[in-house]
Protein backbone atom coordinates (compact mmCIF):
# COMPACT_ATOMS: atom_id res chain seq x y z
CA UNK A 1 0.00 0.00 0.00
CA UNK A 2 1.79 3.58 -1.00
CA UNK A 3 1.55 6.46 1.41
CA UNK A 4 -0.89 8.09 -0.78
CA UNK A 5 -3.45 5.14 -0.09
CA UNK A 6 -2.58 5.27 3.37
CA UNK A 7 -3.19 8.88 3.12
CA UNK A 8 -6.93 8.09 1.65
CA UNK A 9 -7.68 5.69 3.85
CA UNK A 10 -6.65 7.73 6.86
CA UNK A 11 -8.98 10.80 5.47
CA UNK A 12 -12.23 8.13 6.00
CA UNK A 13 -11.68 7.45 9.63
CA UNK A 14 -12.97 9.72 12.37
CA UNK A 15 -11.20 10.95 15.49
CA UNK A 16 -13.95 11.80 18.27
CA UNK A 17 -11.92 13.26 21.42
CA UNK A 18 -13.65 12.43 24.79
CA UNK A 19 -15.38 9.10 23.62
CA UNK A 20 -16.46 6.57 25.10
CA UNK A 21 -14.80 8.93 28.38
CA UNK A 22 -12.30 11.34 28.72
CA UNK A 23 -8.82 11.54 27.33
CA UNK A 24 -9.94 8.47 24.76
CA UNK A 25 -9.42 9.37 21.25
CA UNK A 26 -11.86 6.92 19.43
CA UNK A 27 -11.01 6.46 15.64
CA UNK A 28 -14.65 5.72 14.17
CA UNK A 29 -14.11 3.58 10.84
CA UNK A 30 -18.11 4.00 9.58
CA UNK A 31 -16.86 6.48 7.10
CA UNK A 32 -14.32 3.98 5.71
CA UNK A 33 -16.84 1.21 5.57
CA UNK A 34 -19.38 4.36 3.99
CA UNK A 35 -17.04 5.12 1.22
CA UNK A 36 -17.14 1.49 -1.26
CA UNK A 37 -13.68 3.05 -2.21
CA UNK A 38 -12.29 3.05 0.66
CA UNK A 39 -13.62 -0.47 1.87
CA UNK A 40 -12.28 -1.75 -1.29
CA UNK A 41 -8.57 -0.99 -0.49
CA UNK A 42 -8.92 -1.22 3.52
CA UNK A 43 -10.21 -5.21 2.64
CA UNK A 44 -7.45 -5.39 -0.25
CA UNK A 45 -4.93 -4.30 2.24
CA UNK A 46 -5.89 -6.69 4.88
CA UNK A 47 -5.73 -9.48 2.51
CA UNK A 48 -2.02 -8.92 1.69
CA UNK A 49 0.17 -12.24 1.53
CA UNK A 50 -3.55 -14.03 1.66
CA UNK A 51 -4.73 -16.23 -0.88
CA UNK A 52 -7.65 -18.71 -0.66
CA UNK A 53 -6.92 -21.66 0.68
CA UNK A 54 -4.65 -20.00 3.20
CA UNK A 55 -6.86 -20.18 6.33
CA UNK A 56 -9.84 -22.62 6.83
CA UNK A 57 -11.68 -20.23 8.54
CA UNK A 58 -12.02 -16.60 9.91
CA UNK A 59 -12.87 -15.49 13.42
CA UNK A 60 -14.61 -12.47 13.44
CA UNK A 61 -14.45 -10.39 16.90
CA UNK A 62 -17.82 -8.54 18.36
CA UNK A 63 -18.42 -5.95 17.39
CA UNK A 64 -16.38 -4.41 14.58
CA UNK A 65 -14.53 -7.28 13.74
CA UNK A 66 -17.74 -8.97 12.14
CA UNK A 67 -17.74 -5.63 9.67
CA UNK A 68 -14.69 -6.76 8.33
CA UNK A 69 -14.59 -10.50 8.75
CA UNK A 70 -17.26 -11.55 6.53
CA UNK A 71 -15.75 -9.79 3.55
CA UNK A 72 -12.33 -11.32 4.24
CA UNK A 73 -13.26 -15.29 4.92
CA UNK A 74 -15.41 -14.28 1.56
CA UNK A 75 -12.45 -13.05 -0.29
CA UNK A 76 -10.35 -16.39 1.32
CA UNK A 77 -13.28 -19.22 0.42
CA UNK A 78 -12.91 -19.52 4.40
CA UNK A 79 -15.96 -19.86 6.95
CA UNK A 80 -16.82 -17.30 9.30
CA UNK A 81 -17.23 -17.64 12.91
CA UNK A 82 -18.17 -15.12 15.38
CA UNK A 83 -16.49 -14.72 18.55
CA UNK A 84 -18.67 -12.53 20.98
CA UNK A 85 -19.39 -11.50 24.34
CA UNK A 86 -21.15 -13.61 26.70
CA UNK A 87 -24.82 -14.75 26.27
CA UNK A 88 -24.96 -13.71 22.53
CA UNK A 89 -24.99 -17.12 21.34
CA UNK A 90 -27.66 -19.53 21.29
CA UNK A 91 -26.63 -23.40 21.87
CA UNK A 92 -23.29 -25.27 23.38
CA UNK A 93 -21.07 -22.59 23.25
CA UNK A 94 -17.45 -22.49 24.59
CA UNK A 95 -15.24 -19.73 26.49
CA UNK A 96 -12.31 -17.92 28.01
CA UNK A 97 -12.20 -14.87 30.80
CA UNK A 98 -9.69 -12.69 30.33
CA UNK A 99 -8.71 -9.64 32.52
CA UNK A 100 -8.98 -5.84 31.54
CA UNK A 101 -7.29 -3.24 33.01
CA UNK A 102 -10.10 -2.53 35.73
CA UNK A 103 -11.81 -6.14 35.78
CA UNK A 104 -12.58 -9.09 33.40
CA UNK A 105 -14.75 -9.83 30.71
CA UNK A 106 -15.56 -12.93 28.85
CA UNK A 107 -15.85 -13.98 24.95
CA UNK A 108 -17.38 -16.86 23.93
CA UNK A 109 -17.82 -19.11 20.88
CA UNK A 110 -20.33 -22.06 19.33
CA UNK A 111 -18.87 -25.85 20.73
CA UNK A 112 -17.71 -27.16 17.12
CA UNK A 113 -17.09 -24.01 15.55
CA UNK A 114 -14.34 -25.58 12.98
CA UNK A 115 -12.32 -28.90 13.15
CA UNK A 116 -10.19 -29.60 15.56
CA UNK A 117 -6.33 -28.42 13.23
CA UNK A 118 -8.62 -25.69 11.22
CA UNK A 119 -6.37 -23.03 10.36
CA UNK A 120 -7.73 -19.77 11.64
CA UNK A 121 -7.37 -16.15 10.76
CA UNK A 122 -8.57 -13.44 13.62
CA UNK A 123 -9.84 -10.09 12.28
CA UNK A 124 -11.07 -6.96 14.72
CA UNK A 125 -10.81 -3.27 13.65
CA UNK A 126 -8.62 -2.06 16.36
CA UNK A 127 -5.93 -3.64 18.21
CA UNK A 128 -5.11 -1.44 21.20
CA UNK A 129 -3.62 -3.29 24.39
CA UNK A 130 -3.99 -6.33 22.59
CA UNK A 131 -5.99 -8.28 25.65
CA UNK A 132 -9.30 -9.45 23.56
CA UNK A 133 -6.96 -10.32 20.57
CA UNK A 134 -4.94 -12.42 23.11
CA UNK A 135 -8.23 -13.71 24.36
CA UNK A 136 -9.21 -14.93 21.07
CA UNK A 137 -5.99 -16.81 20.14
CA UNK A 138 -6.35 -18.74 23.18
CA UNK A 139 -9.95 -19.74 22.81
CA UNK A 140 -8.90 -20.59 18.98
CA UNK A 141 -6.35 -22.75 20.65
CA UNK A 142 -8.51 -23.83 23.56
CA UNK A 143 -11.13 -25.11 20.59
CA UNK A 144 -8.02 -26.95 18.85
CA UNK A 145 -7.74 -24.56 16.57
CA UNK A 146 -4.50 -22.97 15.05
CA UNK A 147 -4.31 -19.56 14.82
CA UNK A 148 -2.77 -18.58 11.49
CA UNK A 149 -2.35 -14.66 12.46
CA UNK A 150 -4.20 -11.67 12.70
CA UNK A 151 -5.34 -8.78 11.05
CA UNK A 152 -6.33 -5.14 12.22
CA UNK A 153 -7.53 -2.05 10.11
CA UNK A 154 -5.92 -0.28 13.05
CA UNK A 155 -3.07 -0.30 15.12
CA UNK A 156 -2.39 1.65 18.25
CA UNK A 157 1.23 0.80 18.58
CA UNK A 158 2.00 2.92 21.77
CA UNK A 159 -0.69 0.61 23.85
CA UNK A 160 1.61 -2.52 23.31
CA UNK A 161 -1.25 -5.06 21.17
CA UNK A 162 1.01 -6.32 18.68
CA UNK A 163 3.74 -6.92 20.83
CA UNK A 164 1.80 -8.93 23.00
CA UNK A 165 0.76 -11.07 20.27
CA UNK A 166 4.25 -11.42 18.71
CA UNK A 167 5.39 -12.55 22.39
CA UNK A 168 3.03 -15.53 21.99
CA UNK A 169 4.79 -16.14 18.24
CA UNK A 170 1.69 -15.02 16.57
CA UNK A 171 1.55 -12.68 13.43
CA UNK A 172 -0.17 -9.30 12.56
CA UNK A 173 -0.50 -7.12 10.18
CA UNK A 174 -2.56 -3.86 10.41
CA UNK A 175 -3.42 -0.92 7.66
CA UNK A 176 -3.58 2.11 9.75
CA UNK A 177 -1.29 3.10 12.79
CA UNK A 178 -2.26 5.77 14.69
Amino acid sequence: MTPHDTAALRALVRTLPDFPASGIQFRDITPLLADAGGLDAALGAMLDGLRPGDVDCVAAIEARGFLLAGALARQLHAGLVPVRKPGKLPGERIGIDYALEYGQDRLEMHTGAFRAGARVLIVDDVIATGGTALACGQLIEQAGGLVSGFRFLIDLPDLGGRRRLDGRGWTSRTVLDY
